[in-house]
């Protein structure tokens, strides 16, 4: 029997399967192939991971262990980067895949050989007060790392401080910023690869030999802002469960949504607040109990990690469900 989103339990996430497939196919006419490593911590669907690789791009960035041994796990590890610092890398070492994990300190590269991974990335900081080491320090950590029986494959470095930067020329200069930094570090320390950017500056960013790009397949209202050439494919689905005088309130809140950025919007109402399984709007034209809304989240990333499916849909039609089966750590 065919399903339609009335027939969901709210809160789902839903993906617009046209809005998604232009958002593949742009980025893929951009970076093709090996220039983008799609990051997984923005979608954790293997399923997704799957179209992407279908379009060229088999290597992947991964934020978290579970991340690297689910994609493994499903046939997608080809070359998987865990572009995070681990001081217990254990669980890499037996994974079945190529995988290469960011370093940063004596620590955390002891941390790879112990745990017998054989490649790692140089991370460097390149403004993001985050994690990487100083570009000046970059050379003796990588001749650590191959004294210690590793192979490195190059440096990271991510200009995360960028993305956000609503000006285009002002992002562009900064990422240039951000990538001599990375390119100086990357002198001292060899290799074939300079991974960094992101999706706030996949095009601007013409120095990484690789780009880290995860958010722009489904995109957010934040992203949306900077006029990218992607568009909001992402909505958490929520039912209206009462209506007052003056406002709504449907069943979506903060255990569906993630708030680090600021309110989530629904099309035609403004967002008064959210609150722990609600949010509160009041709408231009008044809704019924029982409505759906479509509720378009601040950011992605840790709005699909509160859910368990992807449901794709065409209007209102839901045409697959995709597992969000890489959460946890």
């Amino acid at each position: 029997m065919t399903q339609t989103i009335h027939d969901l339990q709210t809160p789902a996430l839903l993906v617009d399967v046209a809005r998604f497939e232009h958002n593949l196919a742009a980025m893929a006419a951009v970076l093709p192939g090996r220039r983008l490593r799609p990051h997984v911590k923005a979608t954790k669907s293997t399923a997704l991971a799957r179209r992407q690789a279908e379009l060229g791009h088999v290597a992947f960035t991964c934020a978290t262990l579970a991340e690297i041994e689910g994609m493994a796990s499903a046939g997608l590890g080809e070359d998987l980067l865990l572009a995070n610092e681990v001081l217990d890398a254990s669980r890499l070492g037996r994974v079945d895949a190529r995988v290469t994990v960011a370093v940063d300190s004596e620590e955390t590269i002891a941390a790879a050989a112990r745990g017998g991974v054989a490649e790692v990335l140089i991370d460097v900081n390149v403004g993001l007060p985050r994690c990487g080491c100083a570009p000046e320090a970059a050379g003796a950590l990588a001749d650590r790392a191959r004294r210690a029986g590793l192979e490195v494959r190059g440096v990271m470095g991510y200009e995360g401080h960028v993305m956000p930067m609503q000006d285009r020329g002002e992002r562009r200069e900064a990422t240039r910023s951000s990538m001599e930094k990375l390119l100086a570090a990357h002198e001292r320390v060899g290799g074939e690869v300079v991974s960094a950017g992101g999706t706030g500056t996949f095009d601007l960013n013409t120095w990484a030999s690789e780009i880290q790009a995860g958010s722009y397949c489904l995109l957010d209202r934040e992203y949306a802002k900077l006029g990218l050439p992607f568009q909001e494919a992402l909505t958490v689905l929520a039912t209206v469960i009462s209506v007052s005088p003056g406002w709504s309130v449907a069943d979506a809140g903060l255990k569906a949504l993630a708030m680090d950025h600021g309110n989530p919007s629904i099309d035609g109402a403004t967002v008064w607040f959210c609150s722990d399984e609600h949010v509160t709007f009041a709408a231009q034209s008044r809704p019924r109990v029982g409505d759906r809304v479509r509720v378009r989240p601040a950011h992605v990333d840790p709005t699909v990690a509160r859910h368990g499916a992807l449901h794709l849909v065409e209007g209102e039609r839901v045409v697959d469900v995709w597992p969000v089966d890489l959460r946890g750590w």
